[in-house]
């Protein structure tokens, strides 16, 4: 097990030295990649957007078995996308409906805003990964093509070539698992976000109508 990993690693390492100097970029690209895909990954944590039993304690706040003070003690914590829209909503409970709607929406597009921060450098990355992969296979193939005069041995020309294309290999083993990431995330935003505003629609409509504790 040891020698085959050592004999991956010296692979790994032999293949990017082939690649030239565009595998430099293309690696930050993956780093960049994978520390956007980690960091969307804890943000949108259900336990840090819409937390299960927040989400329904609030959405049954008028019922007769309905816990409130824990509600409103989860709120008050803030812990959550979804509890810092309510918290607000709790604060403003004594004004008309439609005035809680207004300022609980304007909260609400700065934290989509938030749930879509990192987003943006996994579009970077999709887009400027393969494109670093083509430029240094291009490269790669000017200097084979350059030298064309220079030697009669196809296998060289054949092997110089299948080394140009590492940089490209390498771009788009890059962006794939970007892309998915990407559309992944989309989605979930997506959801989480269609449910915040089912529960706060239901939250505001009790905060006007029942005398909550404030804030």
């Amino acid at each position: 097990m040891d020698y085959l990993a050592i004999s991956a690693s010296e692979a790994t390492v032999e293949f990017l030295k082939k690649g030239g100097v565009f595998v430099y970029p293309l690696i930050l690209c993956s780093i960049a990649g994978l520390t956007a895909i980690a960091f969307k990954a804890m943000s949108l944590a259900r336990s840090r957007t819409v937390p299960l039993n927040l989400s329904t304690g609030m959405e049954e706040i008028d019922a007769e078995d309905a816990d409130a003070d824990a509600v409103v003690g989860q709120l008050k914590h803030g812990g959550s996308t979804l509890a810092r829209l309510g918290a607000i909503a709790l604060k403003h409970h004594s004004k008309p409906t439609q005035e809680i709607s207004q300022v609980v929406e304007a909260a609400a597009r700065e934290e989509v805003i938030k749930m879509h921060s990192g987003i943006g450098v996994l579009d970077v990355v999709i887009t400027v990964a393969p494109l670093l992969g083509l430029l240094g296979t291009a490269s790669g193939l000017v200097t084979i093509f350059a030298g064309l005069g220079e030697t009669t041995d196809h296998l060289a020309i054949a092997r110089g070539i299948a080394e140009a294309l590492n940089t490209t290999i390498f771009g788009l083993a890059i962006a794939v698992p970007c892309v998915i990431a990407h559309s992944y995330f989309t989605r979930r935003i997506e959801r989480l976000t269609a449910r915040m505003e089912s529960v706060m629609t239901s939250f505001v409509s009790s905060c006007a109508k029942n005398s909550t504790p404030s804030i």
